[in-house]
């Protein structure tokens, strides 16, 4: 769940959705994620942290339940609410 060179392309988010990550993150304000990476999917509670863009992608930094950060490319979430 890094920024690795990606096999399929970015597909932009909704600008609202975005803000929504925004306000969460200044709010300090847990979501529940449920995103996908390969072929493996998440369902989890996390500390949205920061925004970044790499390569034209934009990711979710994210800190999990076992307290590490990871990047989540943001069309790769599938559902958003808080927590």
């Amino acid at each position: 769940m890094t920024e690795p060179l990606n096999q399929d392309p970015y597909s932009p988010i909704a600008c609202a959705r975005y803000s929504e990550y925004e306000v969460a993150i200044l709010h300090r304000q847990k979501l529940h994620l449920r995103w996908h990476d390969a072929n493996v999917h998440y369902d989890q509670v996390v500390l949205p942290l920061d925004l970044k863009t790499i390569n034209h992608e934009e990711f979710l930094v994210i800190r999990d339940s076992q307290d590490e950060t990871l990047s989540i490319r943001l069309d790769r979430i599938q559902r958003t609410e808080p927590a």
